[in-house]
């Protein structure tokens, strides 16, 4: 243990999140975390890319508390995120570091969708650090009411997001609306870090490019199940199987908003317990659903990838792939949602006769065996 706490003394990391990150169960940095948190410490702009759950958040999160000044009463950092979801989890994490750890900061999450009037009202202790979405920031910063002339850190978490068709324009206007937004500390991280978004980032000064290896392993400790069934079945076959299966908390991937509103229609009418996470539902509404999810009073929640990222749900038992995944690396983020911290859990796929190859490569691919169901 001791040894352990070294690694993330030699990164820099402060004793006192140290002892916090040990009771947590964190002793030792990933791989992202050992490449990013010193290059953070030292000033540097860069760019970190890694796959799901390998401790992002934190490989930025850490450094950047530290480099606030509890001297003075602005904000200092600021963490955008393009979903509401991903949004307050950010903020929960590094409340949580701040409370644990004793430190003298103060954090604010900014989202669009809450109320405003709060917001403001909040905004009055001087947060240091800010956590949000690009439009919330840039109308309270228009107000008068969040003061952008002391921000040395700014964090797009997921920015292949921020910086897609949809997104840009906001982020981009944010990114004009700092002062000092040439002499800016960015740090940019995602899972996926495609060409057209790394093209978008010219704002950044000769960043530094961190990269993780995806590792195509699956959990032993998941089952890989596939029913075939036709595709104007499936939703039918969805209803049969919650009804037989043992599903206490089931996740629902499919591939397209439209198809997850169709599916969700028909399952409500058929009386089942069921939710939709998509990524054009009002932001109140998603906050319910989730909350009902994880009480345990829906059965089932239906997703897109889109709307599912940066979600960390537990006791989810099922994924069940309403839709096939397109790629290996989506089937395996998919099926991460299940079978965590050594629990069990299944990953149940339904396949038209005419996807069944998809299912062969997948075996290939991830060195995995699919049981009939």
């Amino acid at each position: 243990m001791k040894m352990e706490q070294n690694q993330w003394k030699t990164l820099g990391i402060d004793e006192t999140l140290i002892s916090v990150l040990a009771k947590q169960g964190i002793t030792t940095p990933t791989a992202i975390q050992e490449q990013a948190v010193p290059r953070i410490h030292a000033g540097k702009s860069l760019i970190g890319q890694a796959p799901t759950g390998t401790g992002k958040t934190l490989a930025y999160l850490l450094p950047v508390l530290q480099r606030l000044d509890t001297k003075i009463p602005q904000a200092q950092a600021v963490i955008l995120a393009p979903t509401y979801e991903l949004a307050m989890q950010i903020f929960r994490v590094a409340e949580a570091l701040i409370r644990d750890a004793g430190l003298e900061l103060r954090a604010q999450a900014l989202i669009g969708g809450a109320n405003i009037t709060r917001q403001m009202e909040k905004l009055k202790k001087k947060p240091h650090l800010v956590v949000g979405s690009a439009g919330r920031i840039l109308e309270l910063s228009k107000k008068g009411k969040l003061k952008l002339n002391q921000v040395k850190m700014l964090i797009l978490d997921e920015f292949d997001r921020l910086l897609d068709d949809q997104n840009l324009p906001l982020t981009r206007d944010l990114i004009h609306a700092f002062p000092n937004e040439d002499d800016l500390q960015y740090l940019m991280f995602s899972a996926t870090a495609p060409k057209k978004a790394l093209d978008r980032a010219g704002f950044l000064h000769e960043p530094e490019f961190l990269q993780v290896k995806e590792d195509l392993t699956m959990p032993a400790a998941q089952e890989n199940l596939y029913c075939i069934v036709p595709f104007r079945q499936k939703i039918g076959m969805l209803r049969k199987l919650t009804g037989k299966l043992p599903i206490t908390r089931g996740l629902v991937f499919i591939n397209r908003t439209f198809s997850a509103e169709r599916a969700l229609a028909k399952l409500s009418y058929e009386g089942l317990a069921v939710g939709s996470l998509l990524g054009n539902a009002d932001k109140m509404k998603r906050k319910q659903v989730l909350a009902d999810f994880e009480r345990g009073k829906l059965q089932l929640l239906l997703s897109t990838d889109l709307a599912a990222r940066g979600l960390d749900i537990s006791g989810i038992d099922y994924v069940i792939n309403l839709d096939l995944p397109d790629t290996a690396q989506t089937y395996l983020h998919r099926s991460g949602r299940t079978g965590r911290a050594g629990a069990e859990g299944k990953v149940l796929t339904l396949t038209d006769p005419k996807e069944l190859y998809h299912i062969e490569d997948l075996e290939k691919a991830l060195d995995i065996r699919f049981q009939k169901l």
